[in-house]
């Protein structure tokens, strides 16, 4: 887009709040700004949406529900959304990140190397396994959708987003590999659902990009690319080291044979070790903020530009864990915290602080051994030292020392509180506990039990504490934690007679998710309509707890027919049973040899063909032989007698007696009921 198309839109406030003040970014379908939120007076990046999709309203409703699915989603590596609308076309308002995106790193030429790809794929599988956990598929991970903070961290963009555009009625110019086609899992080609792995799939390809500097198995078009990758599995070139064997799992195609999130996590986390430590990401930035000062007439909300990128000491960023070490998730495997044990927890970074999934280390640095202290410099002069000095300073260091002694013991005892967050409440009062013990407490902490919903921590899990970790408290001071109820419960809409697509919108916009569709025939629902839904064995449940799945029924219509037998039957009785099945009678007769008058010869479709309910099927009914009359041939010449026959579908015989006489009787006689066809013979007699 033209850089005047995205200057006019500068000074514009969107919502009565949010002021446009320099473009970072735009694409086919939206526009990106630096912008002021001139109530709460703080920097945010706002997305502008083509106004052409305010005219879609299957999108707007689409982009409502993923807007507040999105919203909801709280993790520091996802970019947190804080605001949307629609101002002349819909508008999402999002945390603004300085750093810019991997996708500007990459076209300034610069390559990561397999460490700094691995800090990468570890922050990234944090973000997916957090969103994967509560239902949701971002559908459109790319190089673009990874931006950074200025402290290095980074953060998955445009969740919901991908999947609102897909359905909407949308396309982006021309056929080129963009968004999500260029980085697509082959089961994006299909109609059906996609699950998580199909983001796992595609940051493998962009992991590969970001060191190679190219993705892989990419074709001229998108139906070749995808079509490419059906049964090819994603070939990883020498150069990503030990994180190949990692990503070679992750390019299957078959997505049984990928890892999630989590166990991707795990993979690169074991292959740390292989690995040199990474140095800082070479950030690209996302504005220049000079430019943005010049834009916005030097607005009080605008921060001043840096001088330079915050600086990372690579001696400075690990700690090691020792003692008991960190403790291990029994679902997903993934360490939470470590201990120094002596009750401190620790975290353990490398490299930027974002190099950290679940708080496992990643690199593991011995601490620097001191030099032993050298205490014989001025041994000279201590020598020259009086006696008298000596014991006097004997006696003073003796009483102080001993007024030390009975200042400690007078003090009651202490113990730093150690991180118990994010784990079961179980586990959390054994490490307070363990912590007291440590410190010999005669009379323990006080433990607080508090609860409440919360639909980002498991239920049964502390939340948060009180007092924060690392803060000293005496023996029989209250310690509070705050545990998860779990997610709210959300009201399940109805969803009798609405389409597919429909229940899911509807679901989605109280938080839920469609599980598993199945289909029957019905014959009062028409096909394609909801007929049915459950969650588990409930049928219909009134509420659910957000994030919980809803299978769903869906009608394909009324079943087939199958055609009765009805040959032999008079024709009421054939209507009768035809229509007893839900079809139709069209009645048709013929003259039948074998089949008395009215009764059934047949059906077309045959008795035992399958067809639809209301189908329409033809009755063949017998009007029994064919007989006409032999007409009477008095006062006729011969000429005339045998036209007679024919037009009474009859056939002249023989005829007999004097060749020049007339007609006077037949054979059959006159007046007779024969077969149509048959042969009359004539006799003759003299004038």
């Amino acid at each position: 887009m033209a850089t005047s198309r995205l200057t006019e839109q500068l000074g514009r406030v969107l919502g009565g709040r949010y002021r446009l003040n320099a473009p970072i970014g735009s694409g086919a379908s939206a526009q990106v700004y630096l912008a002021d939120d001139v109530t709460l007076r703080r920097r945010v990046a706002v997305k502008v949406l083509h106004p052409a999709l305010a005219d879609d309203d299957a999108f707007l409703r689409r982009f409502r529900a993923e807007a507040r699915a999105a919203a909801a989603l709280s993790h520091p590596n996802l970019m947190a959304v804080y605001d949307w609308g629609e101002d002349d076309g819909p508008y999402l308002v999002l945390e603004f990140l300085g750093g810019g995106s991997l996708r500007a790193m990459l076209d300034q030429g610069r390559r990561l190397t397999p460490s700094q790809a691995l800090v990468v794929g570890l922050d990234t599988a944090r973000a997916l396994h957090f969103a994967h956990r509560r239902g949701f598929v971002h559908r459109d991970v790319k190089p673009a959708n990874l931006l950074f903070g200025d402290d290095g961290r980074l953060r998955i963009a445009d969740f919901g987003l991908a999947r609102a555009l897909s359905e909407a009625a949308w396309t982006e110019p021309g056929d080129g590999l963009v968004g999500t086609a260029r980085y697509a899992a082959p089961e994006q080609a299909q109609a059906g659902r996609v699950d998580g792995k199909a983001d796992v799939y595609a940051l493998g390809l962009v992991l590969i990009e970001a060191v190679s500097g190219s993705v892989p198995l990419v074709a001229d078009s998108t139906l070749a690319t995808l079509a490419g990758r059906a049964d090819t599995a994603v070939p990883v070139p020498a150069a990503l080291g030990p994180l190949a064997a990692v990503l070679e799992k992750v390019g299957q195609p078959d997505p049984a044979d990928r890892p999630d999130a989590a166990e991707l996590g795990r993979a690169l986390h074991a292959a740390a070790s292989e690995l040199d430590r990474p140095e800082p990401l070479p950030l690209a930035g996302a504005v220049d903020l000079t430019t943005v000062r010049e834009l916005a007439d030097a607005e009080p909300t605008l921060l001043p530009p840096p001088d330079r990128a915050p600086a990372v000491d690579p001696d400075a960023t690990t700690a090691s864990a020792v003692g008991t070490g960190p403790a291990v998730d029994a679902t997903t495997g993934l360490r939470a915290s470590g201990s120094d044990g002596n009750g401190a927890e620790t975290t353990t970074m490398s490299g930027p602080p974002t190099a950290v999934f679940d708080g496992l280390e990643m690199f593991d640095d011995e601490a620097p051994v001191p030099a032993p202290f050298d205490g014989e410099g001025d041994g000279r002069r201590h020598r020259r030292r009086r006696w008298a000095w000596l014991v006097l300073v004997m006696l003073l260091v003796a009483g102080a020392a001993a007024g030390l002694v009975a200042y400690v013991q007078a003090q009651p005892a202490t113990a730093a509180v150690p991180q118990v967050g994010t784990v079961p409440q179980a586990e959390a009062e054994a490490l307070l506990a363990q912590a007291q013990s440590r410190a010999g407490f005669e009379r323990p902490w006080q433990i607080e039990i508090r609860s409440d919903y919360n639909q980002g921590v498991p239920e049964g899990h502390v939340v948060r504490q009180d007092p924060p970790p690392q803060t000293v408290l005496e023996e029989g001071e209250t310690v509070t934690l705050y545990v998860s109820l779990g997610p709210p419960f959300t009201p399940v809409p109805a969803l009798e007679g609405l389409t597919e697509e429909e229940a899911e919108a509807a679901l989605v916009e109280v938080g839920l998710a469609v599980g598993d569709v199945g289909s029957v025939h019905s014959e009062t629902v028409a096909a394609g309509l909801v007929l049915d839904w459950s969650a588990g064995d409930v049928e219909r449940p009134g509420e659910l707890r957000v994030g919980s799945e809803v299978d769903l029924v869906v009608s394909i219509g009324p079943a087939p027919r199958t055609v009765p037998d009805l040959a032999g039957k008079t024709q009421g009785q054939a209507v009768a049973e035809l229509e007893a099945v839900g079809l139709g009678a069209k009645v048709v007769t013929r003259f039948d040899d074998e089949v008395d008058e009215g009764l059934v010869i047949g059906t077309d479709p045959g008795g035992g063909a399958s067809v639809e309910r209301g189908a329409s099927v033809t009755v063949v009914v017998s009007k029994g032989r064919d007989l006409v009359t032999v007409p009477d041939i008095v006062g006729k010449t011969l000429d005339e007698v045998n036209k007679a026959l024919e037009e009474a579908g009859l056939q002249p015989g023989d005829a007999s007696g004097n060749a020049k006489g007339r007609p006077f009787a037949t054979d059959p006689e006159a007046g007779s009921r024969v077969e149509r066809g048959t042969a009359v013979d004539i006799f003759l007699k003299g004038k």
